[in-house]
């Protein structure tokens, strides 16, 4: 019923966006051909048996960071913008935080188990950690930038902008957000072959309940006015990365695979089909700490969709006007550095 809904809500925000079209305009830079390239190279590595087993297995972090390079790329050849070019302190600053992020969702997989590696050689706990380390850092930077070029696509970037269904009181509810996601973490200790998917809703009431607390709004605050678009848009960004990780992991040496209740049937690569709805409420929880580290990294000037009002960089919002002859409307902040 969730992943229905979920559905459902992604077509009605799809009606009703306006379509608008957007060519590309913009030459394709130098470094998203090296970021073709390291994909070209660290796929190629990471699926052949000629390889030796050391080098197939440091082949996660050249890989993604060549699908972050290029999707920076592809940003930039659509609408000039791209993280890496107009906020790269941004950027920079994802790598560690997402290296953090996601060693926490290492652990509370110690709890359910819902998914396991093969074909990691570690000589110690250290070297395991380095060797996780590396290939998590990716994991924020690729959801931020997969984020960025879909929104350079108008219909995209409106999708969800005026939806029938209003969401007010967050403020209010933010504490209980933060009790019932605790609860839930609690609870996956207990029951964890009942409640595993508390795995990816628990984190994501807690980060939301502490950002109404700490900073006085919350990056689904939009809702309230119908626009849906902070919840769709990153849940659509985490949905697409899922596929690549899910494709490039297939053939690798140094693999994870899935131990999930009640749905290990339908396989698309290793993971079971309905295990991809896992990544909406995921690709969320990537945008709150993407708009956390945003107003840290960004030294007050506001977080990854306030800075612009609707959107990463703004590249959507000038890509709205390009091909209609209009003037866009004036930005009272256009002087702050980018």
């Amino acid at each position: 019923m969730p992943l229905a809904g979920a559905a459902a809500l992604y077509v009605v925000a799809l009606s009703r966006a306006r379509w608008l079209a957007l060519h590309a305009r913009y030459p394709f830079p130098w470094w998203g051909w090296v970021g073709l390239a390291l994909v070209a190279i660290g796929w190629t590595l990471a699926w052949n048996d000629f390889v030796a087993p050391p080098w197939r297995r440091q082949t996660f972090t050249p890989l993604w960071l060549g699908y972050v390079l290029t999707m920076n790329a592809l940003a930039f050849r659509r609408s000039g913008e791209a993280l890496l070019t107009h906020r790269p302190g941004v950027l920079l600053a994802l790598f560690p935080a997402s290296a953090l992020f996601w060693w926490l969702f290492e652990h509370l997989n110690r709890f359910v188990g819902n998914w396991y590696y093969t074909g990691v050689a570690a000589s110690s706990d250290w070297d395991y950690f380095l060797q996780g380390t590396l290939p998590f850092s990716s994991v924020l930077p690729a959801v931020a930038s997969t984020w960025a070029w879909l929104r350079t696509f108008p219909r995209f970037d409106a999708m969800g902008e005026s939806v029938p269904l209003k969401f007010r009181g967050a403020s209010k509810q933010a504490p209980l957000a933060v009790v019932a996601g605790l609860l839930g973490l609690a609870a996956i200790g207990l029951w964890p072959q009942q409640l595993f998917s508390l795995l990816w809703l628990a984190p994501l009431a807690v980060l939301l309940g502490l950002q109404q607390l700490l900073l006085g709004e919350t990056l689904l605050a939009p809702l309230a006015r119908g626009d849906w678009r902070p919840l769709l848009q990153p849940a659509a960004a985490a949905l697409v990365c899922g596929f690549f990780w899910e494709l490039w992991n297939w053939g690798s040496l140094a693999q994870w695979h899935y131990a999930i209740p009640y749905v290990q049937r339908f396989h698309l690569f290793e993971m079971p089909l309905l295990g991809y709805a896992g990544y909406l409420p995921f690709g969320v929880a990537c945008a709150v700490v993407i708009d956390l580290v945003a107003r840290i990294a960004g030294r007050g000037c506001g977080g990854f969709l306030q800075r612009n009002q609707t959107g990463p960089m703004g590249v959507a919002r000038g890509a709205r006007y390009r091909d209609s002859h209009e003037e866009p409307p004036p930005d009272h902040r256009s002087g702050e550095p980018v």
